[in-house]
């Protein structure tokens, strides 16, 4: 056997291990959202830094500008927190969640109700996230008062999306979007009432991606 045949020259194709080795099993991941929570974001209504996780930054590079006062906004300030749960009923402490939602009126942002109704959170190193916002008003006919949220994280090739709802308000016996998740599902898209803090309800709405009690996401 010559020097050539033990040890051939690498193919140049992405067919040689040699050159591009092993994938990962995973399809993606750690994620990385660097830059993408900003200070304060989580805090819909006020000036709070929540949102973004600065202990995983360099403390020079978490030179964001404090969040602005936002003024009067009318209505009730709520909590809204809970875990990002994966299959194996792990905490997710890398996850971002991102939501939107009316204000107490049922209005989305239009430049005159004062309320963005836009917020992201990173998850904690117990896989928490936690706004502090609105409680939103119903925005018509045939839709109870929700959050629309967004979760993204390591695996997921897009953000998922679902809605949370209020525990105990009459109008989820009549939301259309509701209506259409079977019975023994909807339970996982209503949020609950757990506690109070400096005078806001805590409401807990716990986002579990996969397996046992997976929570209904929409396909959009």
């Amino acid at each position: 056997m010559t020097p050539e045949q033990a040890r051939p020259a690498p193919r140049q194709d992405n067919q040689d291990p040699a050159i591009f080795g092993q994938t990962p099993w995973q399809t993606v991941g750690p994620f990385f959202h660097y830059g993408l929570p900003w200070k304060g974001g989580a805090d819909l209504v006020g000036t709070s830094e929540i949102g973004a996780r600065p202990e995983l930054m360099p403390p020079e590079h978490y030179v964001l500008a404090s969040p602005s006062p936002k003024g009067e906004i009318a209505g009730e300030t709520i909590i809204l927190e809970g875990a990002v749960i994966d299959a194996d009923g792990q905490v997710i402490p890398d996850a971002m969640v991102e939501i939107w939602q009316a204000d107490a009126a049922g209005r989305y942002a239009e430049g005159n109700t004062g309320f963005i109704g836009f917020g992201r959170s990173s998850t904690s190193e117990d896989g928490i996230y936690r706004f502090r916002t609105l409680r939103p008003g119903a925005i018509g006919d045939g839709h109870a008062p929700h959050i629309a949220i967004g979760v993204f994280g390591r695996g997921l090739l897009k953000r998922l999306v679902t809605r949370a709802y209020f525990e105990g308000d009459d109008a989820n016996a009549s939301d259309a979007i509701l209506d259409l998740v079977p019975a023994q599902r909807r339970d996982t898209l209503i949020a609950r009432r757990v506690g109070e803090e400096d005078g806001a309800a805590v409401w807990r709405f716990d986002i579990i991606l996969q397996g046992e009690g997976e929570t209904v996401f929409f396909d959009i």
